[in-house]
Order: structure tokens, then sequence, then C-alpha cells
């Protein structure tokens, strides 16, 4: 988007930023032994939710420069100079030189509290029309656009910062299930390259070596310029970044145009938000346009990456992991490796090079092919990405509550699967090498696309021998109902303990169905419950720490209550024979 004469610069072209400190080929291996493994270093703590990285330096840029930029005009009756040094869109996050835009919100106009930014330092405000006639006696220039702020808040918060994004290399991921994993190797592989990288997810953010926790998939488009700025002052080179499709329609990721843009698949999800799936599609697929990326990679194993290749702006790259599909890239020789699987990735054109992911089933193989492919279509050269894998001992990085094993016998597993999609993809992942029972323990979230709660019922008879149905994060929703609406998925009878037929390709079998509440208790219920050789799933919630109920949050890690279950179990007695 354009507003006056202003252009927002993004990079030039597919090129690696010049880093004359980048190790060569010669000193990678000794660097990457050396380098500290994603989820460690220096950790800095969130003590607020209004806590933010922000860079330590910045240059003061004029509001009247601004305002010429992007068209903007400055209301009568306040001053008219002043210089600005980053930008805030709430007020609780401001600090002093900081332009704070003013946006209307569900409840209230963010220019409601522009005394409160004034107060913590903010040197001037941009509103709407609407909000300028709020504002009384601010002391600072109000610049007032024509439309909703929120519409070009990146671009101004990219000027302000002097586009930052220009600097790095970027690679963004975009569909339902598959970003986290997809972002954790990208961010994995460019650092065997010998790249400092930076990360930002719904697991945490990087910068460097400096670690926070995430609040948003995809931050809010003035912290996430911010955030830019901050990797930039740390000599961040590259940067691999989850764009979920809330963000697209929120226009976060506006002043961004990502070096590689990359697509995993698309399954029910969030139509709460988007209505349908078309509209869902169609968010999607603004990241494949000029205004965002330069470049895409679509994997096409499904329709929707079929259709996402062909509604493409921009040049893409296709790859498939399907047997006799035609595509740019393509996987095969996929065979068992450690607890993951190893693949050969191929051109069309010839190029082909071997590697492994550690972590299991075909949807991770996929992950780690579009992580690959999108780092070669970015510019990097086969011959130092296979050298690099090598180093790296392939695509090796863990991922904070995605197929995560906390034990083995019986084998105790925790994944972020909340959908339907990802619910029978972890399932079936798991269900080769189980020789025992296979058990689940999820729900499904309150206030959230209750369309579909029966289908991953459904989805959990058709993977596991045992089902136990609780609650994952209710919000203000009655979690009974939430549960109900699960149940009604997994077949006839009455909770809270039933058997149900299940139908598959090796025929039926009777799958237990349990309802128990609160999670807590369903996890313990289902490890104390689990023999040796059994594997228990507790699928949903991943990585996160809280679990919102009639709006409080309770703290609740999954990982926290399986381990203590774990340790709470007491050795059964052997039968006589």
């Amino acid at each position: 988007m354009q507003r006056g004469h202003t252009s927002i610069v993004v990079q030039k072209s597919i090129t690696w930023p010049t880093d004359p400190d980048r190790p060569t080929t010669a000193t990678r291996v000794a660097q990457t032994r050396q380098a500290p493994p994603l989820g460690r270093g220096r950790f800095y703590s969130v003590t607020s939710p209004f806590d933010r990285i922000r860079p330590a330096a910045t240059t003061a840029r004029q509001v009247s420069d601004l305002a010429a930029a992007f068209g903007l005009t400055i209301a009568p009756g306040h001053p008219a100079h002043a210089a600005v040094t980053c930008v805030a869109s709430d007020n609780r996050v401001v600090r002093p030189g900081d332009l704070f835009v003013a946006v209307p919100g569900a409840r209230a106009h963010g220019a409601q509290f522009a005394a409160d930014a004034v107060g913590r330092g903010a040197a001037a405000i941009l509103t709407d029309a609407r909000g300028a006639e709020l504002i009384e006696g601010a002391g600072v220039p109000v610049l007032v656009a024509d439309e909703d702020p929120r519409a070009f808040l990146g671009q101004v918060a990219a000027w302000v910062l002097g586009n930052p994004a220009a600097d790095l290399m970027t690679f963004g991921v975009t569909g339902t299930n598959g970003k986290t994993t997809t972002t954790y190797q990208l961010d994995h592989l460019l650092r065997a390259l010998g790249w400092k990288g930076g990360l930002i997810g719904t697991v945490e953010t990087r910068s460097g070596d400096r670690v926070i926790p995430s609040v948003l998939t995809t931050p809010e488009a003035a912290d996430l310029q911010a955030l830019l700025a901050a990797m930039r002052e740390d000599h961040v080179r590259t940067l691999a970044m989850e764009v979920s499709s809330h963000a697209l329609a929120q226009h976060r990721v506006d002043g961004v145009v990502f070096g590689v843009a990359g697509f995993t698949n698309l399954t029910q999800d969030h139509l709460d938000f988007h209505g349908d799936f078309e509209s869902y599609f169609a968010t999607k697929a603004d990241l494949f346009t000029p205004a965002r990326a330069r470049r895409g990679v679509v994997t096409v194993d499904d329709m929707w990456g079929e259709r996402m290749a062909e509604a493409a702006q921009i040049p893409v790259a296709t790859l498939t992991t399907l047997p006799g599909k035609a595509a740019d890239w393509t996987v095969t020789d996929v065979a068992p490796s450690g607890t993951g699987s190893a693949f050969t990735l191929t051109h069309r054109d010839g190029r082909t090079l071997r590697t492994s992911t550690s972590l299991p089933g075909g949807y991770n193989v996929a992950n780690a092919a579009l992580a690959v492919t999108m780092v070669l279509e970015g510019g990097s050269d086969i011959r130092d990405v296979t050298e690099a894998l090598a180093t790296g001992q392939g695509l090796s990085a863990t991922v904070p509550g995605r197929m995560e094993v906390l034990a083995t016998a019986p084998r105790v597993v925790v994944d972020f699967a909340h959908n339907t999609e990802a619910l029978q993809l972890s399932l079936a992942a798991l269900r080769p090498t189980t020789s025992g029972r296979l058990a689940v323990v999820f729900g499904a979230t309150g206030d959230r696309d209750p369309g579909k709660r029966p289908f991953m019922g459904a989805a959990a008879v058709r993977g596991a021998d045992v089902v136990y149905v609780t609650d994952d994060d209710p919000h203000d929703e009655d979690p009974a109902k939430v549960r109900a609406e699960v149940l009604a998925g997994t077949g006839p009878g009455a909770a809270p303990e039933r058997t149900v037929e299940a139908v598959d390709g090796g025929g039926s079998r009777t799958v237990e169905v349990h309802e128990v509440a609160p999670r807590a208790e369903a996890i313990r219920a289902a490890i104390a419950a689990a023999d040796p050789e059994d594997t228990v799933l507790v699928a949903g919630r991943g990585h996160e720490t809280v679990q919102e109920i009639a709006g409080v949050d309770h703290l609740l890690d999954d990982r926290v209550e399986a381990r203590a279950a774990l340790a709470a179990r007491t050795v059964r007695p052997q039968h006589d024979v």
C-alpha cells in the first residue's frame, strides 16, 4: 500500500545479506558445534504481558516528514513539530520518544488512552478523525489519517525504524499445521550454514541467543518492526517466522516483504474468525503476492496446495512428498532413521540431497523438506546445504511441545495437535511404533470453531485404542458443553466411560472412551492406566503453560503434569503364570 509519496523499501532481490563475519565453509563445523542449541542461551523473561523487545538505539524521525510520507494532516491546536524513535499501538507499552498509534477497538477507541500514552513519554500521536476529536490538550503533535491507521501501521513502524526487514534474509511460513516445526527446522539449517538467526513464532521469539516466550504466533505490527530493529542491532542476518492467517488479515506483517514464503497445508481451523474455507484460503494466499513476498515454495500434497500454487502471484516452486506426483521438488526414498525419517529431496533439474529429520511421522518429513527447499530457493547452493545438514546431523531441531517424547515405557508424547487433521496425523505417526495400546488425551478449545469438535472426536476413535476427552482452553464457554460436542463424534453411548466399535483398514476393534476433567486428572488417569508397551499422546496444548477458564488464567503445562503422573506410577505386580 502507498500513501502520499512514500514507498516502503524492502529487500531488492533474493540475495543473502552481505556479512564479512559469516564463517567460511571450512570453519562452519566447529562453530556449529559451539553454538548454543535451540531453546537455550540467555533467557529474557517477560515480567508482564506488555513487555517487548525494542531496539536500544534508533534514529529520530520528524513527524512533519512522516505526515508528508503518508499523506497525513497535523491536527490544529496541537504542536506541529516533534521527533519520534519507535512506534507503539498499546498505551501500556509506550516508552519515551514513541509514536502512539491510537486505533479504534471493539470496546473503546485507542485515543481514549492518549493521555496515558503521553504520560509515559509518547512524543506524538497518530489516529483517525474520530480519535482526533477525542484528544484534547495532548501537548504533542496529533497526526490524522483519513482511514483506520491499523491498515498501514506496519508500514509506518517500518518507516520510523528505517525498514529493518531490508537488512535480513526473511523466510515466512504459513499454513494450518506445521508452521512452528518448519520455522524451527529453517532456523536450525540457517545456523548450520553459519548465519546468526532470528526466530518468531508460537513457542518463542529469538534474536540470536536472546530468547523470550511468544504472546502471539505473529506479533502486532508495531511490535514486529521493533523486534526486527532489535534483531538488526543484535547483528542477526536471517529470520524464520510463522505468519498466521490472523496476522495477514490484521495487517501485522505489513512493512515486510519476505524473501521466501512457504506453505505447509490447509485444514479446518479458525473458521470462527474467517467464516468459511474460501475466506481462510484467500487470506493465506495473500502471502503469495508481490506485496508480501518475492518467491514462494508451496507443498502441493493436497488440493489446497495445488490451488495455492495456481493462485500465487509471485514465482513459486512446488514440493511434494507423494509418490508419482509431479512437482519442482520431490521427496522420495523415505526410510526410518532413529526417532524420525531419512529422505531424499530432488529437483526436476537433477539436483539432489539426502538428509533426515529426528521428528516422527510423514508430515514431519514434509515440514523438513519444506524448510530445506525454502533455503535452496532463497539462493543457497545445494552443496553448502548438504554439508550443513551433515554437520548438523540433519534437521534435528527439537521443537517444544511438538511430538515431544517425555518417557519411553510407557511412551508419553506431548503434541500441539489441536484440530482434526493434526490429531489424525499425530496418531498415525505413533501407531506403527506402538506395540501395545495407543491412548490419546485431548479436548477442544472453547469459543473457537465449534464445527470441528465432533470431527476431532471421530478422528480420536479412528486412530486410538483408548480415548480420554477432557478440556483444552474453555475460555468463556461451558467446558462440559465443549466436551459433549467432542464426545458426540466418538459414537453412540453415554459418558463418562463406554466402549465403541471403530472400523479401520484392519477391520473393527473396540475403543474405550472416557470423559475426564479437569485436564490434569485426565493426564494422570491415562498414564496410570498405561502398560509399559503402550503409548499415551497428550494432544492439543503442546508448549502452552496457561489454561484459561471463564476469564481466569490457570497454570497448566501438559509436560509438567505428565512427568508428575509418570513419577507417581506404581510398579504393577506380575501375574502368576
